[in-house]
């Protein structure tokens, strides 16, 4: 129960990050949330990295060359498009087209390290690219024709497209999660600093944004992963994955508290996207073991439906 807790709490918070992040866009920009959301969480991460992980940072910053492209990619690149795209399109239209990404990175596993997936996966496959489709179009199917789709879901395929490619080099990277999570962080505050500074991405003036900012560099960015490491002591990763399908759940309720309509579309959309995440979990083949600092990971550094963004 304690780890069912944990789990539960930790989607919540990655759901929020849709949430808030689309309200935070309405007076900031993707580039001053995206610098501050890493710059705030850097150092918490890095000392709970010590505590939990403990590992050695030398062998660890010897690996600096693919820890810079993967922050590059996951936190950089995703995070910019995820919230660019939550300018032009609702918090959870994002969350549904990203919980198809275990798909996509299952047919980019195929396309790049020539995995050979059961035919249920494909089957998922099929499914979860359905209820994409749904949602982008908002049921309206002669949109695809005419190519008339939203900017911002453009934007969140763009998203998840860099998404996969991340998941697929991070794969193979043997560090403690928290990490690597922590040093990719640490790299892309460093990074993007001169962008910010030269852009005038200051903190945020106004109260509501600085509210925002505070709920992003504490839930989701520190509190989900300490979360998710703490659920992963006392439960399986295949296990916490399934978990992650609350994400877009949690984004309707939120949507629904906060009275925002939810078309049959996105519901009809969801349900297939979820089925076929699903789906494709279970026909996954076997993954050989590998220590349990490799397997005690988040979304970003885990296997199969665990590579979900935040």
């Amino acid at each position: 129960m304690r780890a069912a807790m944990y789990l539960i709490l930790a989607n919540l918070f990655w759901a929020g990050n849709f949430v808030v992040g689309q309200a935070a866009m309405q007076s900031m920009q993707p580039l001053q949330l995206t610098f501050w959301r890493w710059a705030l969480a850097a150092v918490p991460l890095l000392l709970l990295a010590q505590v939990i992980d403990r590992p050695d940072w030398k062998a660890v910053l010897r690996k600096w060359p693919v820890l810079l492209l993967l922050s590059a990619l996951g936190m950089s690149g995703y995070t910019l498009l995820l919230y660019s795209a939550l300018q032009h399109t609702s918090a959870l239209n994002a969350s549904l087209v990203t919980a198809a990404n275990p798909a996509l990175i299952m047919v980019l596993a195929v396309v790049l390290m020539k995995d050979r997936p059961r035919p249920v996966s494909w089957v998922g496959i099929g499914l979860g690219l359905a209820g994409v489709l749904l949602v982008l179009t908002g049921g309206d199917l002669q949109r695809l024709l005419t190519f008339s789709i939203n900017t911002g879901e453009l934007l969140i395929l763009a998203a998840i497209t860099v998404w996969g490619f991340y998941t697929i080099i991070a794969r193979r990277l043997t560090l403690p999660a928290i990490t690597s999570t922590a040093v990719q962080v640490a790299l892309a505050a460093v990074v993007l600093t001169p962008v910010a500074a030269a852009a005038g991405a200051g903190l945020p003036s106004a109260p509501a944004e600085g509210w925002s900012l505070a709920f992003i560099a504490l839930f989701p960015s520190l509190g989900s992963y300490l979360l998710w490491n703490l659920a992963l002591k006392r439960t399986t990763a295949a296990n916490a994955g399934n978990y992650l399908n609350l994400i877009a759940v949690f984004t309707a309720i939120i949507t629904v508290l906060l009275g925002q309509p939810i078309t049959s579309a996105q519901v009809l959309g969801g349900i297939l996207v979820i089925s076929g995440v699903l789906l494709t979990s279970a026909g996954q083949r076997p993954q050989r073991p590998r220590s349990s600092k490799s397997t005690s990971s988040p979304p970003s550094e885990s296997r199969g439906p665990r590579f979900l963004p935040r």
